[in-house]
């Protein structure tokens, strides 16, 4: 199923939301390809990223050949529309913004919006959203996925925040659906050094992760 040209097949064979936030565009060049090559799919470009609506165009029109591209930290109408005017698939938001939900829902466009609360997870469910993005997962951790779901096993949940290699199996396990990942998935070191080679093997232990 492609809602907006988002592929939940895609997603569904590697459920990472992979989150480039303060990478520089001659980087993101360089790793979209080795993230694909790696076997990861879903990749989220936070609009508080110095030219990120320019790096979601460029990677639409470059990468987006077996990769979802999206949009995260869309926090008002302005940020969304930014978004969608550069082609995102999907968008990521970190708190609940009704008109944001409520717009994407009507466009038919993927929409994980932030959320830590029961009541909070639950309203945005009923909005609409696509998956709601548990924000900050680790301070709870993989018991909360399984405590939220044992009364409401209709949400789909995305937990980010805290996510890496040493607990990811466990929040998959707890019943999320899949897994937003930041800092611990896109190195700053190895982009930094630019050691790609090392990157990519970096991004084989998640998909290893993934089973």
């Amino acid at each position: 199923m492609s809602i907006g040209n988002f592929s939940e097949t895609l997603f569904e064979k590697a459920p990472i939301v992979g989150i480039i936030r303060n990478v520089a565009l001659e980087d993101v060049k360089q790793i979209l390809p080795i993230f694909r090559e790696a076997g990861l799919t879903t990749v989220e470009i936070t609009m508080n990223t110095p030219d990120a609506a320019e790096m979601i165009s460029w990677a639409i029109a470059n990468e987006s050949e077996g990769l979802n591209i999206g949009a995260g930290t869309v926090c008002t109408k302005d940020d969304l529309e930014a978004a969608l005017e550069a082609g995102a698939q999907f968008i990521v938001t970190p708190v609940i913004n009704k008109k944001v939900i409520k717009s994407c829902v009507k466009k038919g466009i993927p929409i994980f919006p932030g959320a830590f609360t029961p009541t909070e997870i639950y309203n945005a469910w009923t909005l609409g959203a696509t998956m709601v993005k548990i924000y900050p997962a680790t301070s709870l951790g993989p018991e909360y996925i399984k405590d939220l779901k044992a009364p409401m096993n209709q949400l789909k949940l995305l937990p980010t925040g805290g996510v890496g290699l040493e607990n990811m199996t466990a929040f998959l396990n707890a019943g999320a659906n899949g897994l937003g990942i930041g800092g611990q998935l896109f190195d700053k070191k190895l982009i930094e050094a630019k050691d790609w080679a090392g990157l990519k093997a970096h991004f084989q232990q998640f998909v290893e992760k993934l089973g």
